[in-house]
């Protein structure tokens, strides 16, 4: 029993205020979606791609920096480990997962030919 608004109108601006509430309600929920979307999923699986494709793409010789920092020429491989040669005569057994990028021919100076 309100002074200035009559009770009618009221009760008719609350019905109407519920039958279109879902489809607003949802509508945040997909834009929020729609934006994780394009600003951190997709960016992810692109990035995954490129690095499996990088993984395939190595090959004896290959001047390579791992995830932990190593950096050598690779000396031999298999399917899931590689030699690398980090110093003359030292050569350490890394994952093949755990190779970041690749260094572009005669960047590691100090490795053996």
């Amino acid at each position: 029993m309100s002074f200035f608004i009559s009770d009618a109108m009221a009760e008719g601006g609350q019905a109407a205020a519920g039958f279109g509430g879902g489809l607003e309600g949802l509508l945040p929920l997909v834009l929020l979606f729609v934006v994780f979307y394009f600003l951190l999923i997709r960016p992810q699986q692109k990035k995954a791609k490129e690095h499996k494709k990088l993984v395939q793409s190595i090959g004896k010789g290959t001047e390579v920096v791992t995830y932990g920092g190593l950096a050598g020429k690779i000396r031999s491989l298999d399917d899931n480990f590689v030699d690398l040669e980090i110093a003359d005569n030292v050569v350490v057994k890394v994952e093949r997962q755990t190779i970041s990028r690749e260094l572009p021919k005669g960047t590691l100076k100090g490795t053996a030919e």
